[in-house]
């Protein structure tokens, strides 16, 4: 008994110490466990602490995010301040949230992040439900990045998928929601985004796609541009129609889910037909030639950053209207000479089963054009589907449409030489409504280039510039870049440096052959006139008006070549010079904008004005950088200048020009033609404008026999000045003191007596009126007289 209590309270004292053993052990866990926690905790903040300090280091900062200046739009405006181009890297209009209409800003916060106004830069919630979504669709279909986490990948980070980036994002976010309003980073957000088609922005976006400005967006519109962030290329509503409808209709849903519209709202919006075309090119379309050479100016004076990025604002000379007249009337006066020289032939030719697919993409390209389809004046492509040479009719089919061309729309190509097949160029004349077909003209596309530059009269300001017939075919300026030879219209250079040495209008010159051999070794030269005929002695006037070879070389060889040049200086020629003879005939090339600034001087009275194409240039905080400053510097007497304009009026009247006395105004000039038909000129000038015609091939072959500055150039100056002077009053040339007007003797240019059988009235520079025969009684000195005599 006594061995069993023994027994039992042995047992018991080792259950105690079980028991105990247990609790010090379960302690000793749970103070090791706690223990273990706090080192771990510790190690964990202080890898918590290496890894922010690490991050830390090299997170960017986000004050740069206060001072927001984007890459801006260099924009270049017309004489009347009309917009015609744009150069940028990112095209972005900046706009204030208060810029833009509510619903605009709710479509984009539905659709990218409608807790906005609720998280503190990250959401926790739509990651999560982001991530449900995702493992359910078994495929990544949602995002869990907000709006200020897409600020950040735009503005402050790139967009690598890396858990560091990812870390650096949140803490980005936390410190820019801090920092920044709800609206500001709405600001940064809705300016930066990239929406497709080179849009930056909900302000170029909706320009781009709508032609309108963000504030006059309409709720499905605002629906549409909302759906494009995810990914513009594809729901493109250009490229694809299609996707782009379906994000539309998912951004009008989550705007009912959120409660920004009713149902009734997004129905309708969803149902309403919008109105999506490409957006203009004005760069191309208004005046490619004249901003293309500012576009180059900026960039070489200022760089490209300026030019790209700095949003200047340029103001230009051009005005768009006379630019307009300039391109028509080259292109019209290129096809012209063009269709002189006969059809070359069809584009191509096509089988009867290529047809239908051509006609199927000819009518996609019409239905893309910035005008679409059919219109008179449009020149389109098309393939002859009939020839009846019997009736002398072809049939055409242009893309879905049809129309047939007759002989008086075809006088100047062979109808033999046309098959059916051919794919042809036409111009829609208009449409026979009794058979549904359109009139057309046959057509082709000239290979001779044209160039035209016009300047105002006392302005110098360039008011059109074209460099060639079409900038989408060959963007080379050959207004300005080109250096062709002048051939005659160079000789007024000429005779305005004879006038100041002593030569008058009235001047007896022998126009006869001449030999000339520099020196013993070289080559002889046998300079012939226009048409191999000599006048033998002939007043001055008459040998400018009638363009002698011989008359003017014999002048330059008398006033000396190196005077000559020293003169084409002061006028402003910059080009370099032949020092020979040649010179007198136009050999040395120069530019069509030089020879404009010389015939300028003599419309200005004898003033020197650099051409101006840009009058003002603004910076983007309103700063004017650059101003026209018209500079007027006396190179010429005004007298001289004057005689000059008096001589280069007689080739209108008398002379190489007559054509250009269709203008019915006061109008002087000079033609051109240089060997072999090359090149053709017309510089000519009014009280208002100075305007040269360039016409010829970039390969510098021969226009034709017949094709001269008087019937290849002119025409094209003629149609222009009627079209820019049309609303304009007729204006004489002003006669400056220091000019005198004599009658005299038509024949030998001596003072006219009574007795003389021909007379005409010359003006002279005071003190060259010739002396002979000088006593009569009708000598003339009024200016007033003699211009309504002339009249």
């Amino acid at each position: 008994m006594l061995k069993d209590r023994h027994v039992f309270q042995v047992s018991k004292r080792n259950e105690k110490k079980k028991k105990k053993g247990y609790v010090s052990k379960i302690a000793r866990w749970f103070i090791w466990t706690a223990f273990f926690m706090m080192i771990c905790g510790i190690a964990t903040t202080v890898a918590i602490y290496f890894i922010y300090s690490h991050i830390n280091e090299d997170l960017p900062r986000i004050s740069c995010l206060k001072n927001y200046r984007p890459p801006g739009i260099t924009t270049v405006y017309s004489d009347d301040n009309r917009k015609i181009a744009e150069f940028y890297e990112e095209r972005r209009i900046v706009l204030s949230p208060s810029q833009m209409p509510k619903m605009l800003i709710n479509a984009f916060v539905a659709a990218e992040d409608s807790r906005f106004f609720e998280h503190k830069g990250v959401d926790i919630t739509s990651i999560i439900r982001a991530f449900l979504k995702n493992v359910e669709a078994g495929t990544v279909v949602q995002g869990g990045s907000t709006i200020t986490q897409q600020v950040i990948k735009y503005f402050l980070l790139t967009s690598e998928k890396k858990y560091e980036r990812k870390l650096k994002e949140a803490i980005l976010a936390y410190r820019i929601e801090k920092a920044f309003s709800k609206e500001e980073i709405l600001f940064l957000y809705l300016n930066q985004i990239y929406l497709g088609h080179g849009a930056y922005g909900v302000g170029a976006a909706a320009e781009n796609y709508f032609g309108k400005s963000a504030k006059d967006l309409n709720l499905a519109e605002c629906a549409m541009l909302a759906g494009l962030p995810k990914a513009p290329g594809k729901n493109s509503p250009f490229k694809n129609p299609k996707k782009a409808k379906e994000r539309q209709l998912y951004v009008l849903n989550r705007m009912v889910t959120e409660g920004y519209i009713t149902d009734k709202q997004a129905k309708e919006a969803g149902s309403l037909t919008l109105d999506i075309k490409p957006r203009r090119n004005l760069y191309i379309e208004q005046v490619p030639f004249y901003t293309e050479h500012v576009r180059r100016y900026i960039e070489k004076k200022y760089g490209r950053e300026a030019l790209y990025r700095d949003g200047l604002k340029v103001y230009t000379a051009v005005n768009i209207e006379m630019q307009k007249a300039a391109r028509e009337e080259i292109d019209k006066g290129l096809r012209v000479i063009d269709k002189r020289h006969g059809y070359r032939g069809p584009v191509k030719h096509l089988k009867l089963e290529e047809i239908e697919e051509f006609s199927k993409k000819l009518q996609e390209k019409l239905n893309k054009d910035t005008f679409p389809g059919l219109y008179k004046g449009k020149i389109v492509k098309g393939v002859v589907i009939g020839v009846s040479k019997k009736d002398r009719i072809i049939a055409v089919r242009m893309g879905n449409d049809r129309g047939t061309i007759r002989a008086a729309d075809m006088r100047w190509a062979k109808i033999s030489k046309i098959k059916s097949g051919d794919v042809i160029w036409v111009k829609i004349k208009g449409k026979n409504k009794e058979e549904s077909l359109w009139n057309l003209a046959l057509e082709q596309t000239p290979k001779v280039q044209g160039a035209l530059a016009c300047v105002e009269a006392g302005t110098g300001l360039i008011k059109a510039m074209m460099g060639g017939r079409d900038f989408r075919e060959s963007q080379f300026n050959r207004a300005v870049q080109s250096r062709r030879q002048p051939g005659s219209a160079f000789k007024p250079i000429v005779y305005a440096a004879a006038i100041d040495k002593g030569y008058t209008p009235a001047t007896e010159i022998l126009d006869n052959a001449i030999v000339y051999k520099p020196s013993r070794h070289s080559k002889t030269w046998k300079p012939q006139n226009y048409g191999r005929k000599f006048y033998g002695p002939i007043l001055l006037r008459k040998a400018l008006a009638k363009s002698r070879n011989l008359a003017t070389i014999q002048i330059l060889r008398d006033i000396g070549v190196d005077y000559t040049i020293g003169y084409a200086r002061k006028l402003g020629i910059m080009s370099d010079l032949y020092g020979d003879l040649s010179l007198a005939l136009g050999a040395s090339g120069v530019s069509l904008l030089e020879l404009v600034k010389v015939y300028s001087v003599f419309a200005n009275l004898g003033e020197l004005i650099e051409p101006v194409f840009i009058t003002k240039i603004i910076d983007r905080d309103g700063n004017v950088i650059e101003q026209m400053n018209i500079e007027k510097k006396q190179v010429i007497e005004r007298s001289t200048a004057y005689v000059m304009t008096s001589l280069l009026e007689s080739v209108i009247k008398e002379g190489t020009a007559t054509r250009v006395r269709a203008l019915n105004r006061p109008a002087a000039g000079k033609t051109g033609t240089t060997n072999n038909h090359r090149d053709a000129w017309f510089m000519g000038y009014t009280p208002e404008y100075i305007t040269g015609i360039w016409v010829g091939f970039d390969e510098e072959r021969s226009l034709g026999k017949k094709e001269n500055g008087g019937r290849t150039a002119s025409p094209i100056w003629l149609s222009f000045m009627k079209r820019v002077l049309a609303d304009k009053p007729v204006r004489v040339f002003k006669v400056p003191r220091g000019v005198v007007f004599s009658k005299i003797d038509a024949e030998n240019g001596l003072l006219a007596i009574p007795e003389t059988k021909k007379t005409i009235f010359e003006c002279f520079k005071e003190g060259t009126v010739p002396t002979e025969y000088s006593k009569r009684s009708d000598s003339i000195t009024s200016s007033e007289q003699f211009f309504k005599s002339d009249l």
